[in-house]
């Protein structure tokens, strides 16, 4: 018995692997078998499918993507691994209900989480891959004053509708030896002399570093899926890589660990970042904005650095502007009332600098703005991020 292709197919050229015979009784039974396994045996509550990309082509996406509609479903489409990842959801969700799955999956297959009865391949979500990119694009090859706020927005809603996908800024691709985290990107070097709130001036570095980085993180929390992940760490900006033991680092274990004393040091700055992470789950908690389906982005400006966007009855307002802080800024809204700040990154507990009050709140005009009914007129300091909530 041979799980895998014996001629060329079962070889992939890039990955140095082999690739398995959907085709063979016993290959499904074995995998679909070792899925229920890791479930009754040590209660695991989901799976992500890495390389779900290179399943579903011929070509396994080397040197080539989809375009259309024809390259998703003709012959390049591997009818034989889509059928068994339609097959691996319909058991896992048959017999485990409460079971989450995810692919990794960068091509846009269309149906790719809708139910298998609805010809779907079944999963729950697909990860938005494309969104972490974009963040370090700007942060290696973009200065602040030149980010394009347009594009930074598209792609955060570039995704099918009616297919949910997982916002991330960053996962362990960013974090392993060889890249760096946003933090570091942002603060790099600085990271070791200037994180104590006690002894340490706040440099512009670690000011600007701490400001994008809650502003980034909301950002694709609030527009970019319908769930959020959060790799471990990135909550309260740890400041180095992972590196596992291995021949290159002399089997070292110096970096195979995460310092979680940082968050809970009172006398460093990673406590805002932290408090910041705490604040915007608290939110998404009292609000599930993240399954109100997408936002409505009214506002997207590249001069200004500012996006707004509606989600939940929250209107989020923030302004990327390294310099520029907004009085009376014209804000669109649907519904009229009175709005009141429900989170403001420029707080003193997330790092901020206190420009707004807590306690203020926004009073609606009847005159409709930015495709909206009603607006609003806001104050919005530079590099801040805030969320308005209907009294």
């Amino acid at each position: 018995m041979n799980y895998f292709h014996d001629n060329v197919r079962g070889f992939h050229t890039q990955w140095d692997s082999r690739l398995f015979n959907y085709n063979e009784t016993e290959t499904l039974r074995f995998l679909l078998s070792n899925l229920c396994w890791w479930i009754d045996e040590y209660g695991f509550d989901g799976f992500r499918f890495d390389g779900v990309s290179s399943m579903l082509y011929h070509s396994h996406l080397i040197n080539d993507a989809p375009g259309n509609y024809d390259d998703y479903f003709g012959l390049n489409a591997d009818t034989e691994s889509i059928v068994y990842l339609m097959l691996a959801n319909h058991v896992l969700h048959t017999y485990y209900p409460d079971v989450i799955t995810i692919a990794e999956e960068v091509s846009g297959m269309p149906a790719l989480c809708r139910p298998v009865a609805e010809g779907g391949q079944g999963f729950d979500y697909r990860l938005a891959m494309a969104i972490p990119d974009v963040w370090i694009k700007m942060l290696k090859h973009v200065s602040d004053e030149n980010w394009p706020i347009a594009d930074i927005v598209q792609t955060l809603e570039n995704r099918r509708y009616g297919e949910n996908n997982v916002a991330y800024a960053e996962s362990h691709d960013q974090a392993l030896v060889g890249d760096k985290t946003i933090a570091f990107w942002l603060m790099d070097k600085e990271m070791y002399d200037f994180m104590s709130d006690i002894n340490t001036p706040l440099t512009p570095i670690i000011d600007r570093g701490l400001a994008l980085h809650k502003m980034i993180r909301l950002l694709t929390y609030g527009l970019g899926g319908e769930a959020w992940l959060n790799f471990m760490g990135n909550e309260f900006g740890h400041p180095e890589w992972l590196d596992f033991p291995r021949e290159g680092n002399n089997q070292s274990y110096h970096y195979c660990r995460r310092q979680w004393n940082l968050a809970d040091d009172l006398t460093l700055r990673y406590k805002y970042l932290n408090a910041w992470d705490r604040a915007m789950n608290h939110l998404e908690m009292d609000s599930e904005f993240l399954s109100h389906g997408h936002a409505y982005v009214s506002w997207k400006h590249d001069g200004d650095k500012l996006v707004v966007f509606e989600r939940a009855g929250l209107v989020f307002i923030l302004n990327f502007h390294p310099e520029k802080s907004f009085g009376d800024y014209k804000i669109g809204v649907e519904m009229s009332g009175v709005y009141c700040l429900a989170l403001n990154s420029d707080q003193p507990e997330f790092g901020g600098h206190n420009r707004l009050k807590q306690d203020q709140c926004y009073h609606t005009f009847a005159e409709g703005y930015a495709g909206r009914k009603n607006h609003l007129c806001v104050y919005i300091p530079s590099r801040v991020a805030i969320v308005l909530k209907k009294k």
